[in-house]
């Protein structure tokens, strides 16, 4: 990508295509194109094609998706299947159609298997069944990085597809229906804090491990790759390690001063037993992550203060 070069964020707004944007700024691009979903509706193909034709960007970074905790994923699950899809069709599509000269699609690491062998290889796509709290979410994405595939097959197009692991940062959502466990973590013991409450209860055993990556790496990794690579397997994007849910747990707390006894709701879904992605393969194009977790919860947790997210 030059600075002229004309790139579209789809999704530039949320948490994924907010750090892109953030990074594309710093490296001085000058042509970065965005829409809001006022202003273009994702889910409408004729405006989508529209947009494209009108627009001609060069890059893409397909970053524009409905995303959920297992609350939301469990309740809404054709509301994510029907929305996800209906975006990735009509932007790849529309993006080959006008002569794209790359896309890069962003996945979720729940398209793996809910058993998979630790750490995860991208190999691994496809083995075993999906862990059902967010099926509908998955397979939808997994829709998605197949389409990037199928059109590099049949039509020579260049598109690439990378699946980062649970992210988190600024720009993320805080509301308890609806957020991630990290987020939802500093808003209840945040609240906690204030409230002066003697305990916070989490959802689950504590036992579950995850990985947690800052947004602001995976943009890092998203720009790198879009320079750096052309292949046609997908690429993993994660720190290389993970935390059980009870050792976050406690590093939030200690983050936000909370200081009352954390309670486990083991009547909860704990989901996945553990997800860590194998991250060998974009260790060896050159890439490596640059925030620490308890840098990145600590300054997830000033802009939480700082943005006015705890009155929403």
């Amino acid at each position: 990508m030059l600075r002229s070069s004309r790139i579209y964020v789809a999704g530039h707004s949320g948490l994924v295509g907010g750090a892109i944007m953030r990074r594309l700024q710093r490296k001085g691009h000058e042509t970065l194109i965005t829409r809001s979903h006022a202003e273009l509706d994702l889910t409408n193909q004729d405006a989508v094609n529209q947009f494209f034709d009108e627009q001609r960007p060069e890059y893409v970074f397909l970053a524009a998706a409905k995303v959920g905790g297992i609350l939301a994923n469990s309740t809404y699950p054709a509301d994510f299947i029907r929305e996800n899809l209906q975006i990735e069709v009509n932007v790849i599509d529309a993006a080959h159609r006008s002569g794209v000269r790359k896309l890069v699609f962003l996945g979720s690491s729940c398209i793996y298997p809910k058993m998979s062998p630790q750490p995860i290889k991208e190999e691994y796509l496809l083995t075993g069944p999906l862990e059902p709290t967010n099926e509908a979410y998955a397979i939808a994405k997994i829709a998605g990085l197949t389409m990037v595939k199928a059109y590099r097959e049949q039509y020579g197009f260049n598109g690439i597809s990378l699946m980062p692991t649970n992210l988190y940062g600024p720009g993320d959502n805080f509301n308890l229906e609806t957020s991630h466990v990290l987020p939802a973590l500093i808003r209840k013991f945040d609240d906690a804090k204030r409230a002066g409450a003697p305990n916070v209860t989490v959802w689950g055993s504590g036992t579950p491990r995850r990985e947690f990556l800052h947004v602001d790496d995976l943009a890092d990794a998203a720009a790198f790759l879009m320079d750096k690579y052309d292949g046609e397997d997908l690429v993993n994007v994660g720190v290389g390690h993970d935390v059980s849910i009870a050792d976050l747990a406690a590093l939030v707390a200690q983050v936000v001063g909370y200081e009352g006894e954390i309670v486990y709701d083991t009547s909860k879904p704990d989901g996945t037993p553990q997800k860590l992605l194998d991250n060998s393969r974009l260790l060896s194009l050159g890439w490596r992550p640059k925030v620490p977790l308890k840098d990145g919860i600590t300054k997830t947790y000033r802009w939480y203060l700082e943005s006015g997210s705890r009155q929403r």
